[in-house]
């Protein structure tokens, strides 16, 4: 299966931002796992002088995560895909929020700079061409002892809850992307997953780009298995 990179994973987020979140809102749980992800931060006096990056933030389902676990943090919320970005924007956001177009893998060239208190990143890493460098980049961003956490598609590695997101995909993402004429994202989903790390994997790869405290941990509902949190440390002092 092709997948979407770059350019063309930017266009097809484009063109589905008009539809995208009516087909988040009938997915159960999707809205409180990404509250729970981003309170797994554990991000102290409801983000009060904390600066945090939002990385692939999409229409702003994980931006508005993050303010429910920090509405005082200042966040600054990215995307590469205009589409999505003009769909957040177009929604009531307090004034510690801001959005900024830019790549994952050219933050500093978009006026991205550090350094952040946390960042929190939700499907985005399975998107990247090669996440090591990007894992490297948020390291060096984050203060130290500063937290990350990732909120992604990473299957277990067991046969059953693979077997659940091919299930989930035929019987319902697929269908849904054809209706929309979104038909090659979401066939982009499926295999994005299914190529990616499993999430054990996935936190040895965050080990292994500098970071400590690394754990590994699944959400509940149909989704244990298949999207997992890892939260980590950029080394140095505790934040």
């Amino acid at each position: 299966m092709t997948l979407l990179r770059d350019d063309a994973l930017s266009a097809a987020f484009d063109h589905a931002s008009r539809s995208y979140d009516r087909l988040t809102a009938v997915n159960p749980g999707y809205h409180r796992q990404l509250r729970r992800s981003a309170h797994r931060l554990g991000l102290p006096h409801d983000g009060t002088g904390l600066r945090v990056l939002d990385l692939g933030c999409g229409t702003g389902a994980s931006t508005a995560a993050l303010l429910d676990a920090a509405p005082r943090a200042r966040i600054t919320a990215v995307d590469a895909s205009g589409g999505m970005l003009a769909r957040a924007r177009a929604k009531s956001w307090p004034s510690n929020v801001r959005f900024v177009r830019a790549p994952a893998e050219a933050l500093a060239e978009h006026g991205v700079a550090g350094p952040f208190d946390a960042v929190f990143a939700a499907y985005l890493f399975r998107n990247l061409s090669d996440p090591d460098p990007v894992l490297g980049a948020v390291r060096e961003l984050l203060v130290p002892g500063g937290r990350f956490a990732v909120h992604e598609y990473a299957l277990s590695g067991r046969g059953a809850h693979r077997a659940v997101w091919y299930a989930v995909c035929a019987g319902i993402v697929l269908p849904a992307g054809a209706l929309t004429g979104d038909r090659a994202l979401y066939r982009h989903l499926l295999g994005s997953v299914t190529a990616f790390d499993t999430a054990p994997a996935f936190g040895e790869r965050v080990r292994r780009a500098g970071f400590t405290r690394v754990r590994v941990l699944p959400v509940s509902g149909w989704q244990t298995g298949v999207v997992h949190t890892v939260v980590a440390a950029a080394p140095g002092a505790v934040a």
